[in-house]
């Protein structure tokens, strides 16, 4: 049993009173990340070094209690909810860039860091960091470490783990340790891999380095207009099938722009059914000769218009309607429960019409953000959680939606992760023997399951249960 009181002084004593949050109304604020879940912590500790956050694990071993590694709070899948009470430790103080190394093109920094000011402050030298999270103004790198983000741009690109070299981590001991080097090869174990994505359980990222990428010599973004999500669809096939990777290939239904519209005014036309915002970068002549191969392919399946940007001012005007959608949905609905799954690019237009008989069956509507480039699908059933019952229906569509994903050779995830929501949904892709060979990883990292408990693997609540609150699976055969 945690002694919380002195727990709490402790707490203070490493990160000075200012940095511990711990009266009831002022833990409200950590309740939530970006998803349906709710978990109340019992303190909130906000260090400020790699060592801060040692004595503070230590702390936590020593008391047993369990700990949550925060960033801004912008996950989608609960990652960040202290489901089983405890510590959250918020690195949102720890924001430094520590070094950018202009002639290898890597960057050193915090995990508190915003995504979008690194790339702001290493613009001058003609570099930025590629990852892009729709939310890249807010997220931080060590949330992006976590989840193994990806955003618009990783279909050319990559998501994180693409991206990261190496890491300072506090290991459960509390010990600080480098995974990974300043090159992007390294020998024996690739303990960096293991740790991005792992979802803030086996370890707690308090340093990264970043691999940086040259701006490109030309940009160019289109947004393509048509009539019926079909026909949209059918278009990204026909873009990827003609050996064309762009940069992006996003995609958004008439809901989202309906949202989006309302919201930041993007222009688009009325009675549009679905837009497509596709962008392609690299040399001039190259980006020139995509762009017109695109243009010519989108007018293969009667698009209402197509519009083209190559200034920064243009294609930020394009680019606002998507990267505002998810904020703006909520002009249609008080809640949202966004959905994130993988499937072939080729089944695009038979599992959206199955969306739609979703939405039309349930009587919830249904709008669908797309990194259609990869088949990554964001379908956000919108709901009011006033409302007796909505949220657990909301819940369980979502559920239908994944074993719909995994039905047609799918996956659960591609890039918010597993966290809450879709543990119970992991015996679709993993067999028993798989689960139990993954599980294996928290105990040869010596985690105790201090580090973000009840994420992850399957708990044995039913969906509706999980999102009230995560109980672990104990026993014989335990995930967790």
């Amino acid at each position: 049993m945690t002694d919380q009181n002195s727990l709490i002084t402790e707490l203070k004593a490493i990160v000075g009173d200012t940095y511990v949050v711990h009266e009831p109304d002022d833990l409200i604020v950590y309740e939530y990340d970006g998803s349906v879940d709710k978990g109340l912590p019992l303190a909130v500790v906000l260090p400020d070094s790699a060592q801060d956050v040692s004595l503070v694990v230590n702390a936590a071993r020593t008391h047993r209690a369990p700990i949550v590694a925060r960033g801004a709070g912008t996950g989608l899948s609960g990652g960040a909810v202290a489901s089983e009470g405890g510590i959250v430790i918020a690195l949102t103080r720890m924001t430094r860039i520590l070094e950018v190394d202009v002639e290898n093109r890597i960057a050193v920094v915090e995990p508190g860091l915003v995504n979008l000011e690194l790339s702001n402050a290493v613009s001058g030298h003609g570099l930025y960091f590629a990852p892009d999270p729709s939310s890249q103004k807010v997220c931080t790198i060590g949330g992006n470490v976590a989840e193994n983000a990806g955003g618009p741009h990783c279909l050319a690109y990559g998501v994180t783990t693409n991206h990261v070299l190496g890491m300072e981590v506090v290991l459960a001991d509390g010990s600080i340790q480098w995974l990974g080097d300043r090159t992007r090869e390294s020998t024996g174990y690739d303990l960096r891999g293991v740790l991005v994505g792992s979802e803030g359980t086996l370890a707690i990222v308090t340093k990264v380095i970043l691999r940086l990428l040259k701006k490109p010599e030309a940009v160019k973004t289109l947004l393509a207009v048509f009539k019926e999500l079909d026909d949209a669809s059918a278009a990204v096939s026909g873009i990827i099938g003609a050996g064309i990777v762009p940069a992006a290939l996003e995609m958004m239904d008439d809901l989202c722009i309906e949202a989006a519209e309302a919201s930041v005014h993007a222009g688009y036309p009325d009675g549009a059914g679905a837009v497509l915002l596709v962008e392609v970068d690299g040399l001039s002549e190259a980006v020139e000769e995509e762009s017109e191969e695109i243009q010519r392919i989108c007018r293969q399946f009667g698009p209402m218009e197509i519009r083209t940007a190559t200034d920064a001012g243009e294609r930020e005007r394009l680019w606002a309607g998507r990267k505002g959608v998810l904020g703006a949905l909520g002009r249609l609905a008080p809640n949202y429960y966004l959905v994130d799954g993988t499937i072939p690019r080729t089944k695009l237009v038979e599992v959206l019409a199955r969306i739609k008989e979703m939405s039309v069956e349930s009587g919830f509507p249904i709008a669908n953000l797309l990194h259609a480039g990869d088949g990554n699908l964001h379908p956000s059933v919108l709901f009011d959680e006033r409302k007796p019952g909505d949220t657990k229906k909301a819940l369980e569509i979502g559920g239908r939606i994944l074993e719909l994903c995994v039905e047609v050779g799918g996956v659960l995830s591609g890039e918010h992760g597993i966290g809450l929501e879709k543990q119970e949904y992991m015996p679709l892709m993993f067999s028993e023997a798989d689960m139990n060979a993954m599980a294996r990883l928290k105990p040869a990292f010596a985690t105790g399951d201090l580090f973000n408990p009840g994420k992850v693997f399957p708990t044995g609540a039913s969906c509706a249960d999980v999102f009230q609150a995560a109980v672990s699976k104990v026993g014989p055969g335990a995930w967790i």
